[in-house]
């Protein structure tokens, strides 16, 4: 789920081998034809290499990806055109829960979509971050969802909280939620500055904390990497809370805040103790003028 570039790394795992010529990997190419075929015999008995196979038993699965993308696709087309009715056509609080289905759904899909296309190598099936999170991620998810369905169905209006920072627009007299506003600041801006960190990193990039120096892995300091030490980790934060604002979500807003500082703070200690061991000095100097951008850490 949290994921950075390997100057702000992510979930470490030992990265496959591959080998290929150029940008873009070359899918194995397995022979399935006959006896009888003017193949060399090496190449009809060789097995399908598990690491870049695009095989259903492979990561690169084309099947497995294909069907997480249409899932997704759809997801997001489904849900938020739910949102759009039900906070129009029949207007109810409701909205908010297929609202936030549909910004999972296009972070999940974005998270493929930018490795597949910055750093094709690592475009495996967990790449779309679906299943490789745990139950915690899942657990975290649903209660969002079930704190938004219980408040507004068992307590509905707003929460004393949302009175105190609802305000009258002067142009029309509707009345505004500071609350959700901010919400959709902070979810706009996360996820805009987690992807664009994916892809200014590009081939630097990486849903695995990297504990070794891998050949052409060099220390970004441009872009957003100018201004935030982990542009991506702080992009998640912050996409975070913003979901939990807008679901009008007090008690998962402050489980939020406390796990995910917890999940970072830890992560970002492992992972600048290897890029420290790999760029010395220049990363230390780097860290010394670099904020993360999240409060605390």
């Amino acid at each position: 789920m949290f994921s950075n570039a390997t100057t702000s790394g992510a979930e470490p795992n030992k990265a496959p081998n591959f080998t290929h010529t150029s940008k873009y990997i070359s899918p194995p190419i397995h022979d399935r034809t006959n006896s009888n075929a003017s193949f060399s015999s090496s190449a009809s008995t060789d097995a399908p290499d598990p690491y870049t196979s695009i095989y259903p038993d492979g990561k690169m699965s084309l099947a497995g990806i294909s069907l997480r993308a249409m899932l997704l696709g759809t997801s997001l087309g489904v849900s938020a055109s739910m949102a759009l009715f039900l906070s129009t056509v029949y207007p109810t609080p409701l909205w908010r829960v297929p609202f936030f289905v549909a910004s999972l759904s296009l972070f999940h899909f974005l998270e493929f979509y930018v490795t597949a296309k910055y750093n094709t190598r690592y475009a495996t099936v967990s790449a779309f971050l679906l299943s490789s999170n745990g139950w915690a991620y899942n657990l975290a998810h649903g209660s969002a969802i079930v704190e938004c369905l219980v408040a507004h169905i068992f307590w509905p209006g707003q929460t004393a909280a949302g009175r105190t920072f609802t305000v009258t627009e002067p142009f029309f007299g509707s009345s505004i939620s500071l609350l959700l506003v901010g919400g959709f600041v902070l979810l706009l801006i996360g996820q805009v500055i987690r992807t664009l960190a994916m892809a200014q990193a590009a081939s630097n990039f990486n849903h695995h904390v990297q504990s070794q120096h891998q050949e052409g892995h060099v220390l970004v300091n441009t872009g957003l990497y100018r201004y935030l030490r982990h542009p991506s980790y702080f992009g998640f934060f912050w996409w975070g809370l913003g979901t939990q604002l807008v679901l009008g979500n007090m008690v998962c807003f402050v489980g939020y805040s406390l796990v995910l500082w917890r999940f970072f703070s830890s992560r970002i200690r492992r992972e600048e103790t290897y890029l420290i061991s790999f760029f010395g000095d220049e990363y230390v100097q780097y860290r010394k003028a670099t904020p993360v951008g999240i409060p605390g850490i």
